[in-house]
This record gives C-alpha cells, structure tokens and sequence, in this order.
C-alpha cells in the first residue's frame, strides 16, 4: 500500500489512545473558554449595574438641573420688577432712607443667592453629562462583552461536536468500565465534607459550561452548587474561587477543599480523598469520581465560613 494510502488510512481510523489524548486537550480547551465564560458574564452583570447606576445619576442630576434653572429664572424676573438697580443708586434717590436700606439688603442677597445657584447649576450640569457619558460607556462595554460572550460561545460548541462523535462514544464506553469508584458519601462533619457530599449525590448528571445545578453542572458550577448547599456563597469562576478560601499545602488535603488544575486555573474539583476528587470533568464527560491529575494540580483552597 502506498505511504499516502496508508497515512490517510491512520488518520480516519485513530487509536484510543489518540481519541483520549484529543479528547484530554479539547476538554482543557473547553474548561478554560468555559471559565473565561463565566468571567465575562460576572463582568457583563458588573457593567449593567454601572450601566443602571449611571442612568439613576444622570437622571437625578437633570432634576437638580432642572429645579435650579427655575430658581434663577425667578430671581431674574424678581431683578426685571425691581428695576435691577444698583442699590447704592437708588438709595440716594430714595426719600425714605430705611425703607430703601431693607429693599438694598434683601436686592443684595438675591443677587448672592443668584451666584450660588448660578454655580450650582454649572456643578450640576457638568455632573448630569458625566454621569449620562459613563452610562453610555458602561453600556458600549455591556454590549463588547456580549459579542465576546458569543464567540467565546461559539468556540466551545465547535470543540464540543467533537464530543459527539462516534469514536469519542467507543472511547467513553470503556473508560466507564475501568474509571468508576463507586464512593457516595464521606464520613464527617466539617464545613468542606457537608459540601461534598451534597456534591456527591450529583454524580451521573451531565456536564454542560456555564451551568450550575440542579442537574447540570460545569467544572466551578459543581462547587458553587455544592457549597451553596450549606449556605455558603461562592461566585461561578475558578478565577474568583481560587481567591475565596485559604490557600492549604497538599500535604494537608482534607475532604470538600478545592483543587484547582492548569497554569490558567481553569478546572477545579472538589477533593475526596486516598487521591481522588469529583467534578464535572469537561463535555461528554458527566460529574464523576476520578484520580487526581497532579501533573496538572497547581494548588488546594479551604474555604472557611
């Protein structure tokens, strides 16, 4: 047979062991676009706030602006009837000296009230369009942060069709008869093992990226879930949950603690124990029980209530 033949023949009939070692490298792919997901839909959340927030602003600085016109509009017309004299003027023409002295007094802190205001609506008015800019650049961003969304989106989808490939089911076919440790509860009492046994009783459901439960979970959606259980509230991304505990050598690993993978910390589980976690591994692939990959293990993360 011809070396082409022979070489195409390869390529379209590829081992396990190259079906497993590309599923390894798209699911590392998936977890950190999937973690990146997560992280842009926190900041998209971030930005319709500053978004909400800068509108209330812009709005509350146009009533100010509003109302502070109206007084100096007031005190316009009330200088229009009075002549707008100077007071010093009209108290020398004047035959009742104390009747003008009380008008020059009151003329004089109009026109004092009128320079504060006028002031006043300046601040307002340089308020009210710094406050309308910064809405319209918190939503410019909202909208940037969409379109990043969507192809990030769009790059997990592509990798996941390779999930749904026949040869990736064969693959996944004999893993489950070699891979499952059939664990469904850890004794204990402590803040870490309530969290993982809640985690536990979510093996079999399916991985999907960006889920959180109840029965569809990605890698950091499983631990959010699961501490939630028990009243804890951790943010949905690896980045954010690296930083929400106490950082524990591996020599101290104890049950429920968050053991995070790759340079980029985009895959976490939670530890069981004897060097073995559960977490939602990546697509195809459901919450399971698995040996730690230590290769990959970058650090541990108690968290404390």
């Amino acid at each position: 047979m011809p070396a082409t033949a022979a070489g195409a023949s390869s390529a379209s009939n590829p081992t396990l062991s190259q079906i497993l070692a590309k599923a390894n490298k798209l699911s590392q792919q998936i977890d950190n676009l999937s973690e990146q997901y997560d992280g842009l839909q926190i900041q998209l959340t971030q930005a319709k706030q500053e978004v909400r927030l800068a509108r209330e602003n812009a709005a509350r600085d146009a009533q100010l602006l509003t109302a502070d016109r109206a007084y100096i509009n007031a005190i316009a017309v009330n200088q229009y009837m009075t002549g707008g004299l100077n007071p010093t003027l009209q108290l020398l023409q004047t035959t009742s000296p104390q009747s003008m002295l009380d008008r020059a007094s009151i003329i004089t802190q109009l026109e004092h009230e009128a320079g504060v205001k006028v002031n006043l609506v300046a601040s307002a008015q340089l308020a009210a369009q710094r406050a309308t800019a910064a809405a319209n650049q918190e939503q410019q961003r909202a909208t940037q942060l969409k379109k990043t969304m969507a192809a990030t989106v769009a790059k997990i989808q592509a990798r996941e069709n390779f999930f749904n490939s026949e040869a990736f089911a064969q693959a996944t076919a004999i893993f489950q008869k070699t891979g499952h440790y059939p664990i469904t509860s850890v004794q204990g009492s402590s803040i870490g093992v309530q969290a993982l046994n809640h985690a536990l009783t979510r093996i079999g459901d399916p991985y999907v990226w960006a889920a959180a439960g109840p029965s569809e979970f990605d890698c950091s959606g499983l631990v959010m879930w699961a501490y939630a259980q028990i009243g804890i509230h951790l943010l949905h991304f690896t980045g954010d949950q690296w930083n929400e505990g106490e950082h524990i050598p591996r020599s101290e690993l104890e049950p429920g603690d968050l053991v995070f993978f790759y340079p980029t910390i985009s895959h976490v589980g939670l530890y069981v124990g004897n060097g073995l976690m559960v977490d939602a591994p990546s697509a195809g692939q459901d919450v399971q029980i698995q040996p730690i990959d230590w290769g990959n293990f970058v650090g541990a993360v108690r968290i404390i209530a």
